[in-house]
């Protein structure tokens, strides 16, 4: 990448220079053109000034000849480094300025010859490169003769190309040193892709604890950034996993256990130990469908189709789960208030959640006691909660109850595995909410759902979740 970077640039830089040098040279070779042709013409309107008149301006008389004309002419005109100023006479030159032996060169006196009565402009090639000839013909007393201006036009173009040969060598320079920059440039700029390939590298899956450090505020920087917060992700995802894994093999390893003892020791000969054998592991194996089952809703409550978002009736949610919690036991159950709004919420989760929270009252209280209800809206959100008058929760448990397998005090006859109040949490953290364990009015234990009116929708990396 980095020698493609600098390639491009490269390419780019010597492109941009060779056209921009092109361009100049076209130019300038134009405007030498032009600048030669004014010149001549110049030569030639005040040749032609001085014969219309007819008259030596310094003796005020008529010129005797064509000689006569073209002699004043040439003395008092001083021609440019790269001009030739010869006067034509007959068949051939009589005067020129400055000295030049161009003008015995027979190639040039053949090219000159038609142009002495006809005028106009010929180029020719010389021993001193190209040359551009105009003549100006005239004719006094039945002479015939010429003025022949000679431009030398490589002596231009040496010059411009002189220019250009040192503005190539500039270019080069400039290319190179932008080059060196481009490489030293991109080099930096993708140190940060470097460090992360590196990285990568040396992530494995037991240790994920690795971030790439952070520098500048530019494109690459925010890469970085979301990469570094995407391997927080995954350290959190796989800490979680191996913690869930932990725990699940440590909840299972009992009921394993207490399985093949009873049937290590089993006496297949007698029918009565085969039967109550029988009965007291089905219990067991009832038992670790429950955490399993327990245990996969869990696993599921990290995807984003977890919980179905619909309109829901807080009202109508809140009356269902008292009616529905009736049936976990015999106790005193009070509707203490219901909330008027609709929620953005998954009807059912919301009920499960609830009715676990209901289910934990239960266990945790004695028959007759109140466990009771309510719900409200304040405009954001919505506040649900399930409140009894047992013993309530020491404050020091009050987050581990929450976590898996996070058990407080456990009554007598509880064989849940702590992980019911943890589902609570998946369930209300799945709808953007919060459950929190707070102090009752007189005694027992509140906990309170809190839920907004509607959830965060889920981004794009969130919702491309693998299937499983």
């Amino acid at each position: 990448m980095r020698l493609r970077i600098t390639a491009t640039v490269a390419l780019l830089v010597g492109l941009t220079l060779g056209g921009a040098g092109l361009i100049v040279y076209v130019i300038e070779t134009q405007r030498l053109e032009a600048q030669a042709t004014d010149e001549v013409d110049q030569e030639l309107d005040e040749f032609v000034l001085l014969n219309r008149d007819g008259v030596n301006p310094e003796t005020g008389e008529s010129f005797a000849s064509v000689r006569a004309v073209l002699t004043l002419f040439l003395e008092r005109n001083v021609p440019n480094d790269d001009e030739l100023l010869v006067g034509w006479v007959g068949d051939g030159p009589v005067i020129q300025s400055p000295e030049d032996p161009l003008s015995e060169d027979p190639a040039f006196q053949d090219a000159v010859r038609p142009l002495v009565t006809a005028g106009g402009t010929t180029r020719l090639e010389t021993a001193d490169g190209e040359v551009m000839v105009s003549s100006q013909p005239v004719r006094r007393r039945g002479e015939r003769g010429a003025l022949i201006v000679v431009v030398y036009l490589d002596n231009d173009r040496s010059e411009l190309h002189d220019t250009m040969r040192t503005y190539a060598v500039v270019s080069g320079l400039s290319m190179l040193l932008l080059t060196l920059v481009a490489f030293w440039q991109s080099g930096r700029l993708l140190a940060p892709l470097r460090v992360l390939r590196a990285t990568a590298d040396e992530i494995s899956e037991t240790d994920l604890s690795r971030r790439i450090p952070l520098s500048g505020n530019d494109d690459i920087t925010a890469l970085t950034r979301t990469v570094n917060s995407m391997l927080g992700r995954l350290e959190a995802a796989f800490v979680g996993q191996r913690e869930f894994l932990d725990d699940a093999g440590h909840e299972l390893r009992t009921p394993l256990t207490v399985l093949r003892g009873h049937l290590e020791l089993l006496d297949t000969g007698s029918p009565e130990e085969v039967a109550a054998t029988k009965a007291l592991l089905l219990d067991e194996v009832d038992r670790m469908s429950r955490l399993v089952g327990d245990l996969i809703l869990l696993a599921k409550s990290d995807r984003p189709d977890f919980v179905t978002f619909s309109d829901v009736d807080l009202g109508e949610l809140t009356e269902d789960v008292l009616a529905k919690a009736r049936a976990l036991g015999d106790r005193d159950w009070q509707l203490d208030e219901v909330g008027q709004a609709t929620l953005h919420a998954d009807g059912q989760r919301v009920t499960q959640a609830l009715l676990q929270l209901a289910d934990n009252a239960v266990k945790h209280t004695r028959p007759g006691d109140v466990v009771a209800l309510g719900s409200s809206y304040d405009g954001s959100g919505a506040r649900l909660w399930v409140r009894d008058t047992g013993a309530g929760v020491p404050a020091t448990d009050r987050e581990l109850v929450f976590e898996r397998f996070g058990r407080a005090q456990v009554p007598e006859g509880d064989e849940g595995f702590g992980l019911g109040l943890s589902i609570v949490r998946a369930i209300v953290e799945a709808h953007g909410g919060t459950v929190a364990v707070e102090d009752a009015e007189s005694s027992g234990a509140l906990f309170v759902v809190r839920l907004p009116a509607r959830a965060p929708s889920p981004t794009t990396e969130e919702s491309a979740w693998p299937a499983s």
